[in-house]
C-alpha cells in the first residue's frame, strides 16, 4: 500500500513540474525571452527540489572511497601466538556477554566481545550534516595490551528521512567494500576461539 502512494505522490510531482515547464517556456514565449533557457531552468529547478543531493551524495561517497577505505591486517594469528604461546587454546567464543552500544542511529560506537581477550569495535559516523554519507570503521583489539590486530574502513550512504523514500542517494559499499568486510570477518573467527 505504502509502494502504490509513493508511485501516486511520484507520478503527481511529474505532473506538476510538467506543468512548471510548459508554463516557463510559455511566459518566455510571450515575453520575448529564450524558451530553450526558461523551459531548461525550470525542469532544472523542479529536479533539484526533490534530487538536489543526489550529485553531493555520489560526489562525497566517491571521494571518501578513493581516500580512505580500506583493510588492514596488522598482526595475524601466527604472529599472535607466537608473542602469545598457548593462550589461544584457553580462550572461549563469547556467548553471554551482550554488546555495548552507544550513540544514536547516525553516530554510534557498537563494541562486541569476541572472548575474554579480543573485542570487535565498530563506529559509524555521518561525514556531512546535510548529506546521507556515512564512515563505518570495525576495529579487532587485543584489550590485555590494547593491541590493533585488523581494521577495515568503508563507507555508505542511505537516508532514513521521508521513509527511506529518498532510494537514489543510497549507495551501499565502497567498491570491493563487501569483500573487505568478510576477510575482516575472517581475521575475527580465526581469533575467536573454542566453542563451549
Amino acid at each position: 500500500m505504502i509502494g502504490l502512494t509513493y508511485l501516486v505522490v511520484l507520478g503527481l510531482y511529474l505532473l506538476v513540474s510538467i506543468a512548471a515547464v510548459r508554463s516557463a517556456i510559455g511566459y518566455a514565449r510571450k515575453n520575448g525571452k529564450s524558451a530553450k533557457c526558461w523551459g531548461w531552468g525550470s525542469a532544472f529547478l523542479m529536479y533539484s527540489i526533490v534530487f538536489w543531493d543526489w550529485m553531493p551524495t555520489v560526489a562525497v561517497h566517491q571521494f571518501y572511497c578513493a581516500k580512505d577505505s580500506g583493510f588492514w591486517v596488522y598482526k595475524t594469528l601466527d604472529q599472535w601466538n607466537s608473542e602469545n604461546p598457548g593462550v589461544m587454546e584457553t580462550l572461549v567464543t563469547n556467548k553471554g556477554t551482550p554488546s555495548t552500544h552507544k550513540g544514536d542511529e547516525e553516530n554510534y560506537s557498537l563494541i562486541e566481545v569476541v572472548n575474554q581477550r579480543f573485542n570487535r569495535i565498530t563506529i559509524s559516523s555521518r561525514l556531512v550534516s546535510f548529506l546521507p554519507v556515512h564512515r563505518y570503521e570495525q576495529r579487532f583489539v587485543d584489550v590485555k595490551n590494547e593491541d590493533l590486530l585488523a581494521r577495515q574502513i568503508g563507507f555508505g550512504s542511505y537516508d532514513r528521512s521521508w521513509g527511506g523514500l529518498k532510494f537514489w542517494t543510497s549507495i551501499q559499499h565502497c567498491s570491493g567494500g563487501r569483500e573487505k568486510m568478510v576477510n575482516f570477518g575472517n581475521v575475527v573467527n580465526q581469533f575467536k576461539g573454542a566453542e563451549k
